[in-house]
C-alpha cells in the first residue's frame, strides 16, 4: 500500500495522469480508477478526481474522464451539464440513468493508432 500511497502524492503521478488524459481520443472515455492504474497507482481513483478538478480552464480533454459505472461525477461540482455536454456533442450518449456504455466507448492506450476490431465482434 506504501506504492499507491505514496504515487499520487508526487508531481511524477499528476504529470503521467495528464499526458493519458491528453491522449483520449475525441468520442472515447477514460475512467478515473483506469487513469489511476495506468499512471502506476491502482486504486489512486480519488487522486485522480483531485487533479482533475482543476482542469476545466483547460486546453485538456477533461470531460473524457468519468466514474466506473459510465456516469461524469461533476454535477455535486457544478458543470456536469456542461461535462454531459461536451461529450454529446462529441457523439457519446447517455442512457436515462445518465451512464454511457463503457463497453463500447471505454479507451485503452494500446488502441492508439490501430483499428478497433474488438467492436466488431
Amino acid at each position: 500500500m506504501s506504492d499507491t500511497a505514496s504515487a499520487p502524492e508526487s508531481a511524477a503521478f499528476r504529470t503521467r495522469v495528464l499526458a493519458l488524459v491528453a491522449r483520449i481520443p475525441a468520442g472515447r472515455v477514460m475512467t478515473y480508477g483506469q487513469l489511476a492504474t495506468l499512471a502506476g497507482a491502482p486504486g489512486a481513483a480519488r487522486q485522480v478526481g483531485f487533479i482533475m478538478n482543476g482542469l476545466a480552464q483547460s486546453e485538456l480533454p477533461w470531460q473524457r474522464v468519468i466514474n466506473a459505472q459510465g456516469a461524469v461525477s461533476t454535477d455535486k461540482l457544478g458543470f456536469g451539464d456542461i461535462q454531459r455536454g461536451l461529450l454529446q456533442h462529441e457523439g457519446i450518449s447517455f442512457d436515462a440513468s445518465g451512464r454511457c456504455d463503457l463497453k463500447r466507448l471505454q479507451w485503452w492506450p494500446d488502441e492508439e493508432g490501430q483499428n478497433n476490431q474488438s467492436s466488431l465482434f
